[in-house]
């Protein structure tokens, strides 16, 4: 066999890539899907439209290159993470709109159970801080505000997962997850490795619900013959960061990788405990493969690529969004201007969920390119703030950032990253990063691949962008970004509830 096959689950979009040997992309198929915003804050998709966009996706690819399934070794799957999925364990159909990670709605839960004293224990068992990021209060949401689910849960009729058990079971019929997707719910023992009684019960959710933990490189299921004319094996499950981690070759400590996607998300190898952050940074668990567990340290930015979107969606001053860095350098600077882009709250190492998207700085003189050139600049402050977090947390000194995504074809972001973190930022040869991990974790369980240091010695650079701030200017541009995001903190009210 000579392929693998990659599901790459996004939060705007689906794809499936197809890998040879020498982990390279033979052939992509993307399809966008609709977003849902009911309510400001709050973020939703059709548990159907991913499904059936993701279905399509792996179907095209194949046909495209002219690929039987009988010449896929492997499927792997990666995903975005805490979107919250709840279905029918005996139709398969989706109780309701699956609530996506960049949902604020939860936020008030979190702060009662802030104020009852309950954070420094989802902390120490789970490894994240508590936020309407994770999937447990979304999940608590569901079951309360949904007619009728809560008593159908507890009759053990409604199955939970994210998108990659989601996946997983409307390809095998097989109720799954891995534990890198399920240390992101705020239910899961990143210590024991296993689902936690106690926060079940603080949260309200019955056991009956969650799916098995399977390892993140192993045969977990096969897909039903009926999808791709034969089964497949689904040997690789991983959360999309921990998958681009791996995808990265970050398999020692102290390796770091960002991913510039809809989000932006900073992650170190920890080694094979889990690390304790002092700056609000998360503890996760990367991957388990043959009895054995990663753990990485994570800073996770709501609004990377996003920004970009927004400025074509919302504003509508790009056409699309590769025109946002040609729009970005027709002006020397940002002209003063500083835009933070909070507008599903503030991430790492803030944690506000109520801080709103703020541009601060404009003049008579400030235009749309002083506005785009703004955008792209905040997503590396964000980025560099994570990194200064990172840093204080970790004893080992980091030496350059493995960049992938979307937005890391962007040189002028590259470089600017790159002067604002002090250290090299270097792009791959193979952008893809996070559908190669997937398919790395798949290879390794059926022996397509034979160890991981052959997937790291077929990891090569393509462009390495060298800092060239002086240390002071790059400390002036700093505080000046503080000054920016002090304004957007706390911005909008507590929904009284």
């Amino acid at each position: 066999m000579r392929y693998i096959l990659a599901l790459d689950q996004g939060t705007t979009s689906s794809r499936a890539i197809l890998f040879d040997r020498q982990g390279q992309a033979v052939r992509i198929a993307q399809q966008e899907y609709p977003q849902h915003f009911p309510q400001p804050g709050w973020v939703e998709h059709d548990p159907l439209d991913i499904w059936t966009s993701q279905l399509a996706c792996a179907r095209r690819v194949l046909l495209d290159a002219g690929v039987d399934a009988g010449e896929v070794a492997a499927i792997g799957i990666t995903n975005q993470r805490e979107t919250t999925v709840v279905w029918d364990r005996h139709t398969g159909e989706p109780l309701c709109h699956a609530i996506v990670w960049q949902d604020r709605r939860t936020a008030a839960i979190c702060d009662d159970l802030r104020a009852a004293g309950k954070a420094p224990l989802i902390q120490r068992k789970t490894g994240l801080e508590l936020d309407a990021y994770f999937s447990a209060t979304k999940l608590q949401w569901l079951l309360t505000h949904v007619p009728g689910a809560r008593a159908r849960a507890e009759r053990g009729e409604l199955a939970f997962g994210t998108v990659d058990s989601w996946l997983t079971y409307k390809l095998t019929g097989r109720h799954v997850t891995d534990a890198s997707n399920a240390s992101r719910t705020m239910l899961f023992n990143i210590n024991s490795l296993r689902w936690d009684p106690e926060l079940l019960s603080l949260f309200g959710v019955p056991a009956t619900m969650l799916p098995e933990v399977v390892p993140s490189s192993g045969i977990a299921a096969e897909s039903d013959p009926s999808w791709f004319g034969r089964a497949i094996p689904i040997a690789g499950i991983a959360g999309d960061q921990q998958a681009a981690t791996f995808g990265q070759a970050c398999h020692r400590r102290g390796m770091v990788k960002n991913t510039y996607g809809t989000g932006c998300f900073m992650l170190m190898h920890a080694g094979d405990t889990p690390p304790q952050s002092h700056n609000r940074l998360l503890a996760t668990v990367g991957w388990t493969i043959g009895g054995h567990t990663d753990y990485l340290l994570e800073g996770s930015v709501f609004m990377g690529g996003a920004t970009v979107q927004w400025l074509r969606d919302g504003l509508g001053i790009i056409r699309q969004s590769s025109d946002v860095e040609a729009l970005a350098l027709s002006v020397p600077d940002s002209g003063g201007v500083m835009l933070v882009p909070a507008f599903v709250g503030l991430g790492a190492p803030h944690w506000d969920a109520y801080a709103r998207g703020t541009i601060v700085g404009m003049t008579r003189g400030t235009t749309a390119a002083h506005i785009a050139r703004a955008a792209v600049e905040a997503i590396a402050y964000q980025s560099a703030e994570l990194l200064a977090a990172m840093q204080k947390d970790a004893d080992c000194a980091v030496h350059e950032v493995r960049a992938d995504g979307g937005a890391a074809r962007n040189d002028l972001l590259m470089q600017f990253q790159a002067d604002l973190l002090g250290v090299p930022v270097v792009r791959p040869q193979v952008t893809e990063t996070t559908a190669l991990g997937a398919a790395c974790l798949a290879g390794l369980a059926v022996g397509f691949w034979s160890s991981r240091e052959e997937i790291a010695a077929g990891w090569k650079s393509e462009r390495r962008f060298e800092p060239q701030l002086p240390a002071v200017r790059r400390a002036e541009m700093m505080a000046r970004w503080s000054r920016a995001v002090a304004h957007a903190r706390a911005w909008a009210v507590p929904d009284p509830h």
